[in-house]
């Protein structure tokens, strides 16, 4: 697709974009040394400050951003920290023992599968317009992994809630909007509240650099690619070991074997030898609830 045709169909682009975040509202990748990626650099009181603006889909895709699922806990045998597979709309063993938890009734089960639940990332491209700590970041193009709270501020842009609202798409180059990002240390995790779209505006007033900028981007699909996921029976390995659990052997091509449900010892529910702690990286923003919302509905309908 080409610039020209990307910004004559970018009207049509929001509706599409609207139709993705209703898929996502019906029933992650760790970038370590990556340097494409970008955070808010945050001072001593853990408060930070920069401006951003979320870019349209790459050349060659059609969604401006990719939802991600993670798992990341410690239990007897070490830490757990892998990719779900849900990602990809497949079985995980994880999401499966934690709905066995979950089924079971019982509140300390319950408060396992919270601690071992799955973690929502999305990943956007952004166009850095400020970074008062960082400066030298301005002006360049970088990869943002952002949560749920931020996600929400997109999705109310493009799906206000008064009729006074008119529908806006923040992805796009000329009438999307730059986003201020303003981060406050609340009982000890970073804040976004405060966080919100600036007016309606282009990002430059140049069509050409604009193409430039948009040609740069990275791209979204890649962290959906295969090779960025375990095996189910792999991961199953590993999450017995974490556990301290025996691994039920399985054939290559033969489907999963099913979870059994936990074990209970005289009516007392089933924890591992240490409770599971859950892993919370740098930039967590501990907000998000979809993994326990999800446990929940896989317990109402089983």
């Amino acid at each position: 697709m080409s610039f020209a045709t990307m910004k004559k169909n970018r009207n049509k682009s929001l509706e599409s974009l609207i139709k993705e975040t209703e898929k996502i509202n019906s029933p992650s990748f760790g970038n370590g040394d990556d340097d494409r990626f970008w955070r808010t650099a945050l001072d001593k009181s853990g408060n930070g400050y920069a401006v951003i603006r979320f870019l349209p889909a790459p050349t060659g895709e059609d969604v401006p951003w990719v939802r991600t699922f993670n798992h990341g806990f410690q239990g007897p045998g070490g830490w757990y920290i892998e990719n779900s597979l849900t990602t990809l709309g497949q079985k995980d063993p994880v999401s499966e023992y934690n709905t066995s938890l979950w089924n079971s009734g019982i509140e300390a089960n319950k408060d396992i599968a919270r601690k071992q639940k799955r973690r929502l990332t999305y990943i956007s491209n952004v166009y850095i317009v400020k970074d008062p700590s960082n400066p030298e970041n301005e002006g360049t193009v970088r990869l943002f992994k952002y949560g749920k709270k931020i996600f929400d501020k997109v999705n109310d842009m493009m799906n206000p809630s008064f009729e006074d609202e008119t529908p806006r798409n923040p992805f796009d180059l000329w009438e999307g909007a730059n986003f201020k990002m303003k981060i406050r240390k609340v009982d000890g995790f970073s804040n976004y509240d405060k966080s919100e779209f600036d007016n309606s505006a282009p990002l430059l007033e140049d069509d050409d650099k604009m193409e430039e900028i948009w040609k740069t981007q990275h791209s979204l699909q890649e962290f959906l690619a295969p090779e960025h996921f375990k095996s189910y029976n792999d991961l199953k390995v590993k999450l017995d070991k974490i556990l301290g659990t025996a691994t039920v052997p399985t054939v290559a091509g033969e489907p999963s074997p099913k979870l059994a449900d936990p074990p209970f010892d005289g009516g007392k529910p089933f924890t591992p030898t240490e409770a599971a702690q859950p892993y919370v990286p740098p930039t967590a923003e501990n907000e998000d609830e979809e993994g326990l919302n999800y446990f929940s509905k896989l317990a109402a309908t089983a």
